[in-house]
């Protein structure tokens, strides 16, 4: 639904968003709730990349041996104040980018 919201952003210089709305089937009031949950949306993302920065950097720091359990600890020793489940993917991707050689078990 996210994508006709933006299409109604991108086209409402050229067309009335009621028109654009009318039809493509949707609320009005939805697209301007939309609109006004884009600035958290953006915060939000803002967040989570910095967050995914800060997991990586410690998972690097342990030369990859790190799970989610102490990243946890290491997050909370930082001072970030995170659940352990917002956590995992960013773990998955940390430990997907580093190379598995020498620390690998076969």
């Amino acid at each position: 639904m996210s994508e006709v919201y933006a299409f109604i952003e991108a086209e409402k210089t050229t067309h009335h968003v009621a028109l654009l709305c009318r039809l493509l089937k949707v609320a009005r009031s939805s697209f301007y709730a939309w609109l006004a949950g884009e600035k958290a949306r953006s915060a939000r993302k803002a967040a989570d990349d910095a967050l995914a920065h800060e997991i990586t950097v410690l998972h690097l720091a342990s030369k990859a041996t790190y799970g989610v359990p102490r990243i946890h600890a290491g997050l909370r020793r930082l001072g970030h104040r995170v659940n352990r489940k917002r956590i995992e993917p960013s773990c998955a991707n940390a430990a997907s980018a580093v190379s598995h050689g020498a620390g690998a078990r076969a």
